[in-house]
């Protein structure tokens, strides 16, 4: 069976093209307002993340230039990917759901919002988890933060603190996994 472009669209013409052409779309389509915030932040968010490791790969390329291959590289892309690739998913999942006019349980898109969100606020929670509890910058000894500048949020700060930095990616890695869970149980 042959797809072409046109054969897709199920949407009456007002289909999108491409991950950039998705957000108007969801935002556009969506009837949880909570979800179009995700929309906004999480375009801002992946723009963000995008130019960073981007402009963190072109240095990277000018320090390496002589190296027919480089790990870090390839680590570099693999972190970026890493990154941005879980911030667009729930935009993706519901531009597609509405492309496709596929009928989804009630909170389907307040669920990836919220799950989309806590990506976002993990990717802070993976920089407190593996920051030392001390280090050395510009030949200065810098120290983290003491949790009780934290607020409310003290007890999580303190338990992100404590993770061994072993185990930081462990933080976003589950919150990319609610994501995925969000999606297959509210569908």
């Amino acid at each position: 069976m042959a797809h072409d472009g046109e054969s897709l669209r199920t949407d009456g013409g007002r289909a999108y093209g491409g991950v950039l052409g998705a957000f108007p779309y969801a935002a556009r389509e969506t009837d949880s307002w909570l979800f179009r915030s995700y929309v906004v932040v999480a375009g801002l968010a992946a723009g963000f993340f995008t130019l960073i490791f981007t402009l963190a790969l072109i240095r990277l390329l000018g320090a390496t230039a002589g190296a027919r291959f480089s790990i870090a590289r390839a680590f570099v892309i693999l972190v970026g990917l890493g990154a941005v690739a879980p911030l667009v998913t729930p935009v993706l999942l519901v531009a597609r759901t509405h492309r496709r006019r596929i009928t989804r349980r009630r909170g389907y898109e307040f669920g990836l919002a919220l799950a989309g969100y806590l990506f976002l606020f993990s990717l802070y929670g993976l920089v407190l988890a593996a920051m030392p509890a001390s280090f050395e910058l510009d030949g200065e000894t810098v120290t983290r933060p003491p949790t009780e500048s934290a607020g409310l949020l003290e007890p999580v700060v303190g338990a992100l603190y404590a993770l061994p930095a072993e185990f930081s990616l462990a933080v976003p890695t589950a919150a990319a996994a609610v994501i995925v869970g969000v999606h297959y149980l509210r569908r």
